[in-house]
């Protein structure tokens, strides 16, 4: 059960190439399924994106295809939110300022999942990976760049968050329960931050084909599913001073 206020899409809502024109946007786990088709929307959309992830040829990958795609030329960071330290978290938050002036929004789509495994089986490894990639890190992160974020006059943290539903059952493990910590720092995150700049959303996307839902869902035939094209667009909106309905809120585009 989602414990945040849900909000959904304006109905017809499509971003536009001036959405987000001059802002500046980092992405986290930026070449990942998910993670790449939101930075290319928010490039399209007009934003400056900053690319993070822990693999840099998968970063400069990323910015040649976009580049051949006549995309806007990302800026990549290479940023392994596994083991980062919170002094890292400050340096890319300082380089951005120095080297960009400004930050107006960070999309986290950065996720660790080892697949289904019941708790007698769960790796404790595996379990600490889930719980600091998908909570601990996205709060330094986040906590780091709140100096910047707070100088724009609107900015946006995005968070992705999963099917609760779902998560609650069996064989979810660390996965699951990093997730519902996630929604849980959402709403904490708004509680402090909903009379500035700075709004909080949470994300909730419908089943898509990502190489997540291929390692939970083995039985499934993935290219059944959506592209995660409409979760991009999504994130754009939440990125949008279009989005201020939805702050704090979680927006859900699963289908009733």
């Amino acid at each position: 059960m989602i414990g945040l206020p849900v909000a959904r899409l304006p109905a017809n809502w499509m971003p536009a190439a001036d959405t987000l024109a001059d802002r500046v946007v980092l992405v986290t786990g930026a070449y990942g399924g998910l993670g790449s088709a939101v930075t290319r929307a928010v490039a399209r959309a007009g934003a400056t994106v900053v690319i993070t992830g822990k693999r840099k040829r998968q970063l400069e990958q990323l910015y040649d295809a976009m580049l051949a795609e006549g995309l806007s030329e990302p800026v990549i960071h290479p940023l392994d939110m596994e083991v980062a330290t919170p002094r890292e978290y400050t340096a890319l938050a300082e380089g951005l300022e120095r080297d960009l002036g400004r930050l107006d929004g960070i999309v986290h789509c950065a996720a660790s999942f080892t697949g289904l495994t019941p708790i007698a089986m769960h790796k404790p490894d595996d379990w600490l990976r889930a719980l600091h990639v998908n909570v601990s890190a996205p709060f330094a992160l986040t906590q780091a760049c709140l100096p910047l974020l707070n100088q724009a006059s609107d900015s946006a943290a995005v968070f992705m968050l999963d099917n609760p539903e779902l998560l609650q059952r069996a064989h979810w493990g660390g996965y699951g329960v990093s997730k519902a910590a996630l929604e849980r720092f959402v709403a904490i995150l708004h509680e402090e931050t909903d009379s500035g700049p700075l709004r909080t959303h949470a994300l909730l996307p419908a089943p898509m084909r990502t190489a997540l839902r291929r390692q939970a869902y083995f039985g499934e035939d993935i290219m059944r599913r959506p592209l995660p094209d409409a979760t991009a667009a999504a994130a754009v909106y939440l990125l949008s001073a279009q989005a201020l309905a939805a702050r704090g809120a979680v927006l859900d585009l699963r289908v009733d």
